[in-house]
């Protein structure tokens, strides 16, 4: 059985290369490359499967919600990528946000259900999944 469940944050990047010319940097990321930044209203998806337990669920909703909230939400809500998430410390594209909830969600995981994806929308036209790597 999957279960997903959905999340809402905004936060702020720009898409700079240290390792390309501002040149190649604007050619590669375009608007997103604007030396001021942007921002979106992010959807996070995130995917639980296993086994339904005697009470009937998947996972217990309220522990998946404190696990988001207290280490992927608290940390990128309301933030400029670039410069308060400590963690991120590569292009904050948003394939490479997907890879880094996945570590934070992975590294403190203690419910019974298997992550099984990460799937962010930034905007109506550009979503991102990312299958979780089975443990």
């Amino acid at each position: 059985m999957r279960l997903t469940c959905r999340y809402r944050f905004a936060a702020s990047h720009r898409l700079d290369s240290p390792a390309l010319s501002a040149e190649e940097n604007r050619r590669l990321y375009g608007k997103c490359n604007n030396p001021y930044g942007h921002g979106h209203s992010y959807a996070l998806d995130v995917t639980v499967e296993g086994p339904v337990d005697p009470n009937g669920q998947v996972v217990d909703r309220e522990s998946l919600d404190r696990l988001v909230k207290q280490y992927v939400l608290s940390v990128v809500d309301h933030k400029n990528l670039n410069q308060d998430v400590p963690a991120f410390d590569e292009v904050p594209t948003t394939e490479n946000l997907a890879a880094l909830i996945e570590r934070m969600l992975t590294k403190h995981w203690d419910l019974t259900a298997r992550l099984a994806r990460i799937r962010i929308s930034e905007t109506e036209r550009n979503t991102f999944e990312l299958e979780a790597i089975p443990k």
